[in-house]
């Protein structure tokens, strides 16, 4: 494809497209947000992008050993998800790129996983249902028994 083929695709000019891609945040997303408010209105402490652990979890519960990542559906390419659609434009770039963000996701909980942590994804499109991110959070935070 030409780049004015490519060009064409997107509803934007690439200067305009630069711009809003460039106002993406890494952390402290509205989903995050979201989900943090809730997990402290259920009552519980935790601290947030614990650098030390692999993948830098949103949300980490050292003393329980449990970790909760919230994923964008398009960045981490949520399977099934309307959300996770591929972009018309540069698939040479966006195919590879979101390959390798779900790759690093199954990465970084195999790592949690194998240092004894308990980890739970909370996806974007999931916080349409509030009172099923709250079923499923009490679930995974809940204590276990030995």
């Amino acid at each position: 494809m030409s780049d004015l083929q490519v060009t064409q695709l997107d509803r934007l000019p690439p200067d305009r497209r630069s711009w809003l891609m460039s106002r993406v945040r890494a952390k402290n997303t509205a989903p995050e947000m979201t989900v943090r408010r809730l997990v402290h209105g259920l009552g519980y402490r935790y601290l947030v992008h614990s650098s030390s652990l692999p993948g830098k979890p949103d949300i980490v519960f050292r003393p329980r050993r449990k970790a909760i990542f919230v994923h964008g559906c398009f960045w981490h390419w949520h399977e099934n998800c309307r959300l996770a659609r591929l972009p018309r434009s540069r698939l040479e770039y966006w195919l590879p790129k979101l390959s390798r963000n779900r790759e690093r996701d199954a990465e970084a909980i195999a790592a949690l996983n194998s240092l004894g942590w308990s980890v739970h994804v909370v996806w974007q499109c999931e916080l349409r249902n509030i009172d099923a991110v709250v079923a499923a959070l009490l679930r995974f935070l809940a204590p276990t028994s030995n």
